[in-house]
C-alpha cells in the first residue's frame, strides 16, 4: 500500500464555489472572504473574523492588535510550530518557552503558574491546542488558563492551527482567549489550500487586524473599486501588512466548512481504530485525551516510543517509509532550534518532558479517506517494527 502522512478530502462544493469566483471576475478580496468570516464567526460563537492568507499571519496581526511591542515577553509552549513564535520576535517582544504535559505536549495550568511565579513581569500568553486537543481553559475550581490569566492581567492569544473544530466543555474554541487564530492550510481539519483567520469579540482589535492586514488602508479593496460613485481615495493609516485572503481560498473553506463536523468525525473513527489496534503495545505511549472525543478534532495521532522500546524514532520512521507508509514529527521543540537555541541559550535540561517526547514521537497518517484496511496496514506494520 501507499499511504500519505496527509491527504485533502474535496468531495464537497469545493469546485463549484470557486467557478462561482472565476466567473465574478473578481478573483481577490471580496463577497466570498467575507461569508467565510461570518461563518466561521458564526460557528464558534465569535462577535468577529478577519480572514488572512495564514495563521502565521492571523498570530502576527493578533500580537501587534494586543500592543505586544519592542522588549516585552510572551509566554510560549516549547513544543510547537516554529510560526507560534516567530511572530513574537517580528515585533521585537521575546519569547518565553515553557515545558509542556508528557502525552498531550500541552501547557497546563499547573505549567502556567509556576512560570507566573517566576517571571511576573510577563502579560501575554500564546496558548497552543495540540494536535486538536484543547487546553483545559476553564475548570470549576476557576484556575484554568483563562482564570489564571484573568487573576494575573495576562493576555490571551490562542493558537488554533490544530483546533478547528475542536471544543473545551462542550464550547467551540475560539472565544476563550483575547484573540484565537486558525489555520487552513493544506493538512488542517479543513483548509483553504494556504489561509488563517483570526477571531475576537473585542471590536478595537478587529478594526486594527483588518487595517493591517492589507498595507494599512482604511478602506477595503472591495469597496473602493465596485462603489458606484467614484471613490478612488484610500489613506494609509499605518504601516500595515499583505495578509488578505483571496476569494478562490475561501470558496474553497465555504465548502469545507460545510462538511467540517463530517470530516471530523471521520478522523474521529480512524484515532479510535489506532486506540484499539495500538493499545497493548507496551513500548508505545499513546496519546493522552483528557476531553470528549467528540471535542476533539483529531488533526494528529501522535505516538511516543519509550524507554522499553528496541528502535528508535527515526529507525522506526524508516521502516515505516520503506512499505509505504508516510509519517511526520510534531515537533523538533523550539529549544533545539538553532535560532532559539543561541539567541536565548536554551537548553535540553530545562525543557525534559518534551525533550522526552521530541526523541520518541511521531506522527501517524490521519485523514477522512482513510479506510479501515489502511489503518490496519499502518497498525501491522508498526507492530512488525517494534517486535
Amino acid at each position: 500500500m501507499k499511504i500519505p502522512f496527509s491527504k485533502i478530502s474535496c468531495n464537497g462544493n469545493e469546485l463549484k464555489y470557486v467557478t462561482d469566483v472565476l466567473e465574478s471576475g473578481w478573483l481577490t478580496t471580496a463577497e466570498k472572504t467575507f461569508e467565510f468570516e461570518r461563518k466561521i464567526a458564526n460557528y464558534v460563537g465569535a462577535k468577529y473574523a478577519c480572514a488572512v492568507n495564514s495563521c502565521t499571519a492571523a498570530l502576527h496581526l493578533g500580537l501587534e492588535a494586543l500592543g505586544v511591542t519592542y522588549g516585552d515577553k510572551v509566554f510560549v509552549p516549547d513544543m510547537t510550530f516554529t510560526a507560534t513564535a516567530e511572530v513574537i520576535r517580528y515585533l521585537g517582544a521575546d519569547p518565553v518557552f515553557l515545558d509542556v504535559e508528557y502525552g498531550t505536549s500541552l501547557i497546563t495550568p499547573e505549567i502556567l503558574e509556576q512560570a507566573i511565579l517566576q517571571y511576573p513581569d510577563v502579560k501575554h500568553l500564546i496558548i497552543v491546542h495540540f494536535g486538536g486537543q484543547a487546553c483545559e481553559m476553564t475548570n470549576e475550581q476557576k484556575n484554568g488558563i483563562i482564570d489564571l490569566c484573568q487573576r494575573n492581567q495576562i493576555k490571551v492569544m490562542e493558537d488554533a492551527a490544530h483546533a478547528f473544530p475542536s471544543k473545551w466543555q462542550g464550547k467551540y474554541i475560539g472565544t476563550f482567549g483575547d484573540i484565537t487564530c486558525f489555520s487552513f492550510y493544506a493538512n488542517k481539519t479543513i483548509t483553504t489550500g494556504e489561509g488563517g483567520m483570526l477571531l475576537t469579540d473585542n471590536e478595537e482589535i478587529i478594526k486594527r487586524a483588518k487595517t493591517m492586514r492589507l498595507h494599512g488602508i482604511n478602506r477595503d479593496v472591495w469597496d473602493r473599486f465596485t462603489s458606484e460613485k467614484p471613490s478612488w481615495e484610500y489613506d494609509v493609516v499605518a504601516p500595515g501588512f499583505k495578509y488578505n485572503m483571496p476569494d478562490i481560498s475561501a470558496a474553497i473553506g465555504l465548502a469545507q466548512l460545510e462538511v467540517a463536523e463530517e470530516l471530523r468525525l471521520k478522523r474521529q473513527s480512524i484515532a479510535l481504530l489506532y486506540f484499539e489496534n495500538l493499545k497493548n503495545i507496551e513500548c508505545i505511549d499513546l496519546p493522552l485525551v483528557k476531553v470528549k472525543f467528540e471535542d476533539h478534532s483529531w488533526h494528529l495521532f501522535t505516538i511516543t516510543l519509550n524507554h522499553k522500546c528496541k528502535v528508535n524514532r527515526n529507525e522506526c520512521i524508516e521502516a515505516l517509509s520503506s512499505k509505504g507508509i508516510g509519517t511526520s514529527v510534531h515537533y523538533k521543540p523550539l529549544h533545539r532550534m538553532t535560532y532559539y537555541q543561541n539567541k536565548y541559550q536554551l537548553k535540553p535540561c530545562d525543557f525534559p518532558v518534551s525533550e522526552n517526547i521530541w526523541q520518541g514521537t511521531l506522527s501517524l497518517p490521519i485523514y477522512p479517506d482513510m479506510n479501515i484496511n489502511e489503518v490496519e496496514y499502518v497498525c501491522n506494520v508498526l507492530k512488525e517494527t517494534l517486535s
